[in-house]
């Protein structure tokens, strides 16, 4: 029996986890191939792809962003080959499993829940005595009847075999996602996550973890996301798995999920003192600071321990922190999520992440989702469409916030910019995110695309209309930035240059003779005119840049050139520099 796994990933960057612990488990009995796509993949494409394999048997693993896009491709698969047989697992119809085997003829098995073992024992019944009464985990078709079998007991995790060491993922492990886990299960019954549904944590061995690591790392993985839902609950065994990767890290960043509000100050001050930069990055579930509705959707968290916990990591310089956010959770309005935001980003997370409440199959929210008044979508994503405090006009306004939150601070395009306009010109970070929200869907932006340009244009553009004070001074910012997005010279810019070429040009016979008026280090990098010109830009700024980094402040008695440097070498960033325009001024006596 050919047996493909197969699933629809959100990007071609992604791998699955799940298919590689099911071949694992199964390859010693069963032909398996593991055949992966994307969302964005046409129809027609995969199904070719998949028909060409001739497989007796395909496994879709299925989530909340691939079921629709895998219903068409098993339409399709059906109509061409009835005989095949198709078999679905994955959280997404790992419950309310009679929906799904009544809605989807084509499809034959289910596998519900943690599958390996389930998936192993089908194939064997299908190559065997069909017992299918016999497969724990899975749901059937018997004489028109759709039959769900009992679940089937929790394997040591031990028992199963490691996803890792298939010789044919090798070429591609340094420009995928890895992903990884220690651990199976939450701790905590947060009422929106399917997680809280498995009650317990299971670890696999130390040992075999350090081993699989190692393996990944040795074979050039560039980034390993671990999937453990709480990488932290257990601190000597996360504590030693990260004492393991600083060891043994040989640049591969590490991606974990924390509850910052137990991380112990042992821990933050060992990473301190140890991580090297840019090797380890967390993920924090904040969702919202609201204790009403933390305490309704029985999440436990202590804000004050988790503001701590994230200053102390943001602080060391060490490690890049990805904050959550969920809109729309219960008691929690359109004011009530603006502080919510407020206080997270006031913390300074260098990503943070606006997401909107689902009403995920088998969790508690969506059992509940009458009490509160939810609309939701029928199919997936089961995104909320408003509930009785949070009308569908909020949630439309808070989807703007997200969509420029995305643009300008999330890519880091704009860092020096946003930050100014949020403590100097509006009142929070969510009003200015909301009111250059609104104007954006107002101009009809999100209907067509963009450049770089356009988002520098597009921010100028707001800031005139709603007649913005200190233009001027936010304009020197906003060149910054733009200067910072480039490895090269740019071709172009948005805006004219405050030096005309005869300008240009006389400054840089100055720099060229006389580098050491503009610092040391700059004198060191020795460029000669001619370099100046093919790698060096100038503008005006009418304040003090380097007094503005260092202090916060504007100092705009002067006005200072700013000098762009862009080494001749892509590996390398922009620099830049400033000097006084009366140390060298335009005219000479």
């Amino acid at each position: 029996m050919k047996v493909v796994l197969s699933t629809l990933n959100a990007k071609y960057i992604h791998t699955s986890l799940a298919l590689r612990y099911l071949k694992a488990f199964s390859q010693n009995d069963f032909d398996i191939d593991i055949v992966e796509y994307t969302i964005k993949d046409p129809a027609m494409n995969i199904v070719s792809d998949l028909y060409q394999k001739q497989p007796d048997l395909i496994g879709f693993s299925c989530y909340i962003w691939n079921i629709e896009e895998t219903i068409t491709v098993i339409s399709m698969l059906k109509k061409i080959n009835p005989e095949l047989i198709i078999v679905l697992g994955g959280p997404e119809v790992s419950y309310d499993t009679e929906y799904w085997m009544n809605r989807l003829p084509d499809v034959d098995y289910i596998v519900m829940g943690e599958g390996e073992e389930t998936f192993h024992h089908l194939l064997q019944e299908l190559h065997g005595d069909r017992k299918m009464y016999s497969v724990f985990g899975a749901a059937y078709r018997k004489e028109g009847r759709v039959i769900i079998n009992p679940p089937r007991p929790k394997l040591k995790l031990d028992d199963i075999p490691s996803p890792h060491h298939f010789p044919e993922d090798v070429p591609s492990l340094a420009n995928r996602v890895v992903y990884f886990e220690t651990s199976r299960g939450c701790p905590f019954s947060c009422q929106f996550c399917l997680s809280s549904i498995e009650v317990g944590v299971r670890y696999f061995d130390m040992e075999r973890t350090k081993k699989d690591l190692l393996y990944l790392i040795e074979s050039g993985a560039k980034l390993i996301k671990f999937v453990d839902r709480t990488f932290n609950i257990k601190r000597d065994y996360a504590m030693e798995i990260f004492e393991f990767l600083i060891q043994n890290h040989r640049g591969t960043v590490f991606q974990f999920e924390i509850t910052a509000d137990i991380m112990r100050p042992e821990v933050l001050d060992y990473l301190a003192e140890n991580a090297p930069p840019g090797v380890f990055r967390f993920e924090i579930g904040v969702q919202s600071t609201n204790d009403l509705t933390n305490s309704l959707v029985k999440r436990r968290q202590n804000f004050a321990k988790l503001t701590r916990t994230v200053t102390k990591v943001k602080e060391s310089g060490k490690i890049d922190q990805h904050l959550d956010l969920i809109a729309g959770l219960p008691e929690e309005d359109y004011q009530s999520f603006r502080k919510t935001f407020n206080d997270v980003f006031e913390l300074g997370p260098e990503e943070l992440q606006l997401g909107f409440l689902k009403m995920l199959r088998g969790t508690g929210m969506r059992a509940d989702a009458e009490k509160y008044g939810y609309r939701f979508m029928d199919h997936s994503p089961y995104e909320i469409l408003g509930n009785d405090i949070l009308p569908f006009s909020d949630l439309v306004r808070i989807k703007r916030v997200e969509d420029v939150l995305e643009k300008y601070w999330n890519a880091h395009r704009m860092d020096h910019t946003v930050k100014y306009l949020i403590r100097e010109e509006f009142s929070s970070a969510f009003d200015f995110f909301q009111q250059f929200g609104d104007y954006w869907e107002s101009r009809g932006w999100q209907k067509i695309g963009h450049q770089l340009e356009d988002l520098f244009t597009r921010l100028h553009a707001f800031l005139v209309d709603r007649g913005t004070g200190r233009l001027n001074w936010i304009e020197g910012l906003m060149k910054l930035d733009y200067f910072l997005n480039h490895k090269y010279k740019p071709r172009k810019i948005w805006w004219d240059f405050k030096l005309d070429k005869s300008a240009q040009s006389h400054y840089f016979r100055l720099l060229a003779d006389r580098p050491e008026s503009v610092s040391e280090a700059f004198a060191s990098l020795g460029i000669q005119e001619k370099d100046l010109h093919k790698h060096v830009m100038l503008e005006v700024l009418p304040f003090h840049l380097e007094h503005y980094l260092a202090a916060g402040e504007m100092k705009t008695e002067e006005e200072h050139l700013l000098i762009m440097y862009f080494p001749p070498y892509a590996s390398a960033r922009p620099q830049y520099f400033t000097m006084s325009m009366k140390s060298m001024p335009l005219t000479t006596s």
